[in-house]
């Protein structure tokens, strides 16, 4: 099931916010070895996870946390924006209907068939959470393995620039443009996977 996130109901989600920040704790600091703020020894939060903050985030029926992605606006600082604008050819792309995703991140504990399941269903999410919500841009930064695997899904990506070492990883920046035929391109590469129900959303 996908659970949308936001200003609205962060209240009457905590649960699973606390499952979704202990996940990236477990990912992006003791898998990726990050150098990340963590939270009471449990969770990875940083400054961007505030009020202004989306999260797409999919979880079983135990509302445990299988996928998740955070949303920022890009008139706000962000990852892209704020830490490393040195990837973009020009500038960071900006505006209302301009977000970045941040903080991709999807369970360890799932077996190689759910985890590539999971990814495409929240790929999908992000598709369909953008056309419902009048997002036309979405921006983001990764490594260059998962900066590839971004560019292959099939919709409209293009790097904004030449990717850069930062921290020892090599990183680019990317930019996706959504509209009507992203669901398409996404279906014609075998990506897309829309979860069962919306039911619980902002």
């Amino acid at each position: 099931m996908l659970v949308t996130i936001g200003i609205d109901n962060h209240g009457r989600e905590r649960a699973i916010l606390r499952s979704m920040f202990a996940a990236r704790k477990s990912v992006f600091i003791d898998l990726l070895k990050w150098d990340l703020p963590v939270l009471a020894e449990h969770y990875e939060i940083d400054r961007f996870d505030d009020r202004h903050a989306t999260y797409l985030v999919l979880v079983d029926d135990q509302d445990r946390h299988l996928a998740s992605a955070r949303l920022l606006p890009s008139l706000r600082p962000g990852i892209l924006n704020s830490l490393f604008p040195d990837l973009c050819e020009g500038e960071p792309p900006e505006g209302p209907a301009t977000f970045e995703i941040t903080r991709f991140c999807l369970s360890r504990g799932l077996r190689a068939p759910e985890r590539r399941r999971a990814r495409n269903q929240l790929v999908t999410a992000l598709a369909h959470h953008a056309l419902d919500n009048g997002i036309v841009t979405y921006t983001g930064v990764a490594e260059f393995a998962w900066l590839q695997q971004i560019l292959a899904f099939g919709w409209s990506c293009v790097p904004l620039g030449l990717p850069r070492e930062h921290g020892g990883a090599l990183l680019g920046a990317l930019r996706i443009d959504i509209d009507a035929t992203t669901p398409g391109l996404l279906a014609a590469a075998g990506v897309f996977d829309a979860p069962a129900d919306l039911a619980r959303a902002a």
